[in-house]
């Protein structure tokens, strides 16, 4: 008959890749159970959008089988080990960031949020590129304007994630004319006002370039990391120095690179063009050792999809799978960069922008 110690030296054996671990020493085995030769136990991981779980499921099993098992049942959950919360209810807020505009920011903030909550996961996504909020469209949610509820502002959800943005406050068409007093806060009215509820996510769509709002941003919320966005091409990578040296003196994490437009494929032949080049990125990130999330070819349907409020990251195939595995990485290196560090006290501020919202 097997023990609980036997049980668990198999269980030593499977390791996670990310933190290096076994998974017992990492206190994912929860409520073990022995039944005769039937062992039953809970596998609770760090996050519900871990790329991993089924592999450490299936290997667990194995493993537990390999001790003397003849069954093995194994449910999955997720806990987040963090203590203080960077928002309140939030687990984890990730800046996507850009040296300039026009590299594909936006559309990279809005798919990645789309593809964490694909995987499992429940996030949200703060628009706060005040002077282009173009979320509300890509989300399809243009038109539902945002509302109070006892002075908090309450997200709208579209395509399972919740989404504030100014975009959905402002009428169409009508420009933003801030000073840097103004866009400090709006920052900070949004963040402290916002009713995110239990959230493992969110997602930060920062503005293009190193002005005002990305300085209140870092300075205002702690960010688990950031992700900086690039192109192929070399000239883009001086303005990717120039958002990584911001989030050097900043003290926020790089949890890595997207290089959007990152190639073409020929419908008709299938082949695979470098159109603003390669490898200029991957070389960055390899140098500076933070990894390469994603690479995001340049592809029709990330437009249309952005324009009529589908996000690529929906589609099947390809194009889909590219959005997913963003997100499988970017939850893998969040894990890890929560892990190993402490959460920023977050400033008491006292919001004084009076955005009108519908109640």
């Amino acid at each position: 008959m097997l023990t609980e110690a036997q049980v668990l030296e198999a269980l030593k054996k499977v390791i996670d890749p990310d933190f290096k671990k076994d998974i017992v020493t990492l206190g994912f085995v929860r409520d073990l159970k022995i039944e005769g030769d039937r062992v039953s136990f809970t596998l609770k991981l760090t996050t519900p959008a871990c790329p991993l779980k089924d592999k450490l499921k299936a290997d667990a099993e194995a493993a537990v089988k390999g001790a003397g098992a003849r069954e093995v049942a194994i449910a999955l959950d997720a806990e987040s080990p963090i203590q203080q919360k960077p928002l309140p209810g939030v687990d984890h807020v990730i800046a996507v960031v850009a040296g300039k505009g026009g590299v594909g920011k936006s559309t990279t903030a809005v798919n990645l949020a789309v593809a964490l909550a694909q995987l499992g996961a429940k996030v949200g996504l703060f628009d706060a590129d005040a002077f282009g909020p173009n979320a509300p469209r890509m989300l399809g949610a243009l038109g539902r304007p945002l509302m109070t509820r006892g002075g908090k502002i309450i997200p709208i959800e579209a395509h399972g994630v919740k989404l504030v943005s100014l975009g959905l406050v402002v009428p169409d068409g009508q420009p933003i004319v801030w000073r840097g007093s103004l866009q400090h806060s709006f920052v900070r009215d949004f963040v402290t006002k916002t009713e995110w509820g239990e959230l493992d996510y969110v997602v930060v769509d920062m503005p293009p370039g190193t002005g005002d709002i990305p300085l209140s941003v870092m300075q205002l919320v702690p960010l688990t990391g950031a992700i900086v966005v690039g192109t192929p091409q070399e000239v883009a990578l001086e303005d990717v120095r120039r958002a990584v040296t911001m989030l050097e003196k900043l003290e926020v994490a790089v949890l890595g690179f997207v290089e959007n437009m990152s190639y073409f494929v020929c419908p008709s032949c299938g082949e695979k063009h470098d159109i603003l080049g390669s490898g200029g990125l991957a070389a960055y990130a390899e140098k500076y050792g933070a990894p390469l999330l994603g690479q995001i070819p340049i592809e029709p349907k990330i437009r249309k999809g952005g324009d009529v409020g589908f996000p690529a990251a929906l589609e099947e195939g390809p194009l889909g799978e590219a959005y997913r595995e963003l997100a499988e990485n970017t939850a893998r290196r969040v894990a890890v960069a929560a892990s190993q560090q402490k959460p920023k006290e977050t400033p008491h501020q006292k919001p004084f922008l009076n955005i009108p919202l519908k109640k």
